[in-house]
């Protein structure tokens, strides 16, 4: 999504909503200005990390500080959770929201933005499409993406991107 296909809406707006980001929900309701700089703000995230980890052998990413602690914490916490193939349900169910909650909680102030709404692909071969993607926060696509990078699981994704020679900053591609 790019600021040219977003009809009146200019920089200055663009800003404004960006800025706004920082104060609390409870202040905005369903201001459509700032749903659409969240959404303007995630697809530029998934852009930038789906480039990542095909131009870049994803088993040598780091992508915070804290990669080590994630990860630990992260397969502590779910070690029996299959990443190269996400079950909605275990994110998103009731069951695994109390799971998941105070794994969240425990990197509030640790990681930044930990609970800003960011985009997941649920299969890790492939790309971001609107069946191959769900909304979890910061760090739970911090969590599940550090760990497919150390199981493998984003390997074959960035062998084909490799093997195609598709590995300059490009629109994720649909499948």
């Amino acid at each position: 999504m790019a600021a040219a296909a977003l009809p009146g809406l200019g920089p200055a707006e663009v800003a404004a909503a960006a800025q706004a980001l920082a104060l609390p929900a409870e202040a905005f309701g369903n201001d459509p200005r700032v749903e659409l700089a969240w959404a303007m703000r995630a697809h530029q995230h998934a852009q930038v990390y789906f480039n990542l980890i095909c131009s870049v052998d994803p088993q040598f990413l780091r992508l915070t500080p804290m990669d080590e602690r994630i990860y630990e914490n992260f397969r502590g916490t779910f070690r029996n959770l299959r990443l190269d193939r996400l079950d909605p349900e275990e994110l998103k169910s009731e069951p695994a929201k109390a799971k998941w909650r105070p794994f969240c909680l425990a990197f509030e102030g640790l990681v930044e933005d930990f609970n800003f709404g960011t985009l997941l692909r649920l299969d890790a071969r492939g790309a971001y499409t609107e069946e191959n993607t769900i909304l979890a926060t910061r760090i739970q696509f911090l969590a599940i993406e550090i760990a497919r990078n150390r199981e493998g699981c984003n390997q074959e994704l960035h062998r084909r991107q490799r093997e195609r020679g598709d590995t300059g900053a490009r629109e994720p591609e649909t499948q």
